[in-house]
């Protein structure tokens, strides 16, 4: 992966009010860490980071970052989080993780197929992507910004693996090697999409059991016979509150 470069600047404003004025101003407040130094609180040219990320091949961006009046002026970083306006989708937040040259590193990698599968073409079967990303490790130099699969040969029933796809060199890819990454499924006949549509749906005439509970907190068994049943217990209930207790007749002394 070829690292683009980057401009950024020390940052002081960290209260909210300062923070909004920031963004205000045309900034984006930024974040780099990593074990090579303690975490710097950074800002960016709004306009030039969303251009690097609207860009970018890959959500994996590698960076020269280039920082102004400090004695580490130089940073190589991977572009770690970006937090987007919930409304207008804008650039709010953005977290690098600095990385060094000769140090391997592992990120997710999202996968693309290319090539129409002949289990598609001539068997009339389904392109099933199972593994959207894929964890690599390597050298920051060596990332992929995308690992292509080639599915022109993929016949019906068949699948690609983990364990198939050869990466470039100086990449590894982790994982259960045995993983289905993409496969050609066989088609479904009317008859089965049917009958399983008709397993997924409840049946108009299905109650659903709802237990009451008593007034120790304790869920009750529901009555025998449904609501008809419950009735006529409600209504001796109610009788038999309606029900005034005898007096008793004082004996005289």
């Amino acid at each position: 992966m070829k690292s683009v470069p980057l401009q950024a600047y020390q940052r002081t404003q960290l209260r909210r009010g300062e923070v909004k004025k920031l963004r205000a101003a045309g900034r984006v407040p930024a974040t780099i860490y990593g074990r090579l130094a303690q975490p710097q609180n950074l800002e960016l040219n709004v306009k030039e980071i969303a251009y690097l990320i609207n860009h970018s091949a890959s959500e994996n961006l590698l960076v020269d970052l280039s920082v102004a009046n400090d004695a580490r002026a130089k940073r190589l970083a991977l572009l770690q989080e970006v937090q987007h306006h919930p409304v207008d989708g804008h650039v709010v937040h953005v977290d690098f993780h600095e990385v060094a040259e000769d140090e391997k590193v592992t990120v997710q990698v999202p996968v693309e197929t290319s090539g129409e599968p002949a289990g598609v073409k001539n068997g009339g079967g389904v392109l099933e992507h199972v593994l959207f990303k894929l964890k690599v490790r390597s050298l920051p130099k060596d990332l992929p910004e995308v690992i292509t699969i080639d599915v022109s040969a993929l016949e019906v029933g068949k699948s690609i693996h983990l364990g198939d796809i050869k990466p470039a060199d100086g990449v590894e890819i982790l994982g259960d090697k045995h993983l289905t990454v993409v496969s050609v499924a066989v088609p479904r006949t009317e008859a089965e999409e049917t009958a399983a549509d008709a397993t997924a749906t409840p049946g108009a005439g299905d109650v659903e059991m709802i237990k009451e509970k008593k007034e120790d907190g304790t869920e009750a068994a529901p009555a025998k016979g449904g609501a008809k049943a419950a009735a006529p217990a409600a209504k001796a209930d109610a009788k038999a509150g309606d029900k005034k207790p005898e007096a008793k007749a004082e004996k005289k002394k």
